[in-house]
């Protein structure tokens, strides 16, 4: 309201590029005509193969976060942030929770070692994680759901009171009347341009009907640079090298850049430096001792190029190391830079001296 911002209940079709039609209870209720209309439509659930949703007892995270009661097992399909997230959550409350996931470890496109250690982690509080494992199908029935899994060559049955698929989403493309302007959908997604202008002047698009990354903070960035160039200014683009990928389990795990793994791939050769939570006297005093600070930076000219943290409030220090990577900082950068004691934050500077030989705390 302050803003004077009107808003309109109901669905919303382009008949035009510069006009939508509004909807609501099956009959038109406005229409809107403006020279710039920006599609921010998100993402819903992606659903899997032989697996029918009917968001009672095979339900997506729509409805896992409204339950209306504790269920006392689970099983996640898929072990992407969304479902580790819920595995954390669930076990939390007392629920018996299982994991499938088709790829070899959780969190597959998170750095190896780090993710290795969360495994750990989840399984030591009672989480089964079954990986490199194939759901086939999945049965409702009234008192619960089995859900059919091949792994190394063999096929076993999994029983629960519900199974919450979490493979991921797909952007909501249909039903705006695209095709007929000529906006073009390539693989589910809009196409757009660094403007986020699609294909047909005066229509752009953001957030997660364009594609991944699917973040929130990811979509307000676009946002911002889509209405900026709508203005007439010149934005500062969207770096997507340095989206900073946040994943809300326990303990937390947060990371920016290339893992170890891809910058080699990429040929980069590397300095790593690692420090781990235990030593760190905050840590002690709040009694969060597990995790640990990993930096990949270039061996030739010491730039950062990735970071990772797994451990409490990961989701907080990972900043500082998304601002360094955007500002192309060294390794000596970040451990020359004095950083309070006692705090977290001191891993991160001892985790870069350790890249170099130079830790002093353990």
């Amino acid at each position: 309201k302050k803003n004077a911002i009107t808003v309109h209940t109901g669905t919303a079709r382009l008949t035009a590029a510069d006009t939508l039609e509004i909807r609501a209870e099956g009959k038109a209720t406005a229409t809107i005509t403006a020279p710039h209309i920006v599609l921010a439509t998100g993402a819903r659930p992606r659903s899997i193969p032989n697996v029918t949703i009917d968001r009672k007892r095979i339900i997506t995270s729509s409805e896992a976060m409204t339950l209306p009661a504790r269920p006392e097992s689970m099983i996640i399909i898929g072990a992407g942030a969304i479902g580790i997230e819920f595995a954390t959550f669930y076990n939390a409350l007392g629920t018996k929770v299982t994991v499938v996931e088709m790829m070899p470890s959780i969190l597959p496109i998170e750095d190896a070692e780090l993710t290795k250690l969360l495994a750990t982690s989840l399984t030591r509080r009672g989480v089964e994680l079954l990986t490199g494992a194939r759901v086939e199908g999945a049965q409702a029935g009234n008192t619960g759901v089995s859900v059919s899994v091949q792994q190394g060559g063999e096929s076993r049955t999994l029983t629960a009171d519900v199974a919450l698929v979490a493979i991921g989403v797909q952007g909501n493309v249909e039903h705006l009347g695209l095709e007929a302007l000529g906006v073009r959908v390539e693989r589910g997604h809009i196409a757009v341009d660094t403007r986020y202008r699609t294909t047909t002047p005066g229509i752009y698009a953001i957030g997660d009907v364009i594609g991944p990354p699917w973040l929130a903070h990811v979509a307000s960035a676009e946002g911002i640079c889509c209405v900026e160039a709508i203005a007439g200014k010149e934005p500062h683009p969207v770096d997507y090298t340095c989206v900073p990928g946040c994943t809300y389990c326990s303990p937390q795990l947060a990371s920016v850049g290339l893992t170890e793994e891809s910058a080699k791939a990429e040929g980069y050769e590397v300095k790593v430096g690692r420090f781990p939570y235990r030593p760190l006297g905050k840590a002690m005093a709040i009694g969060e001792t597990e995790g640990m600070v990993k930096l990949i930076f270039d061996a030739k000219y010491g730039e950062i190029l990735g970071a990772h943290i797994l451990g409490t409030d990961a989701t907080e220090l990972i900043a500082e190391l998304v601002l360094a990577k955007r500002m192309e900082l060294t390794g000596p950068d970040l451990f020359h830079t004095m950083h309070a004691h006692p705090t977290l934050s001191e891993a991160v500077m001892e985790a870069a001296a350790a890249a170099y030989g130079e830790a002093i705390s353990i």
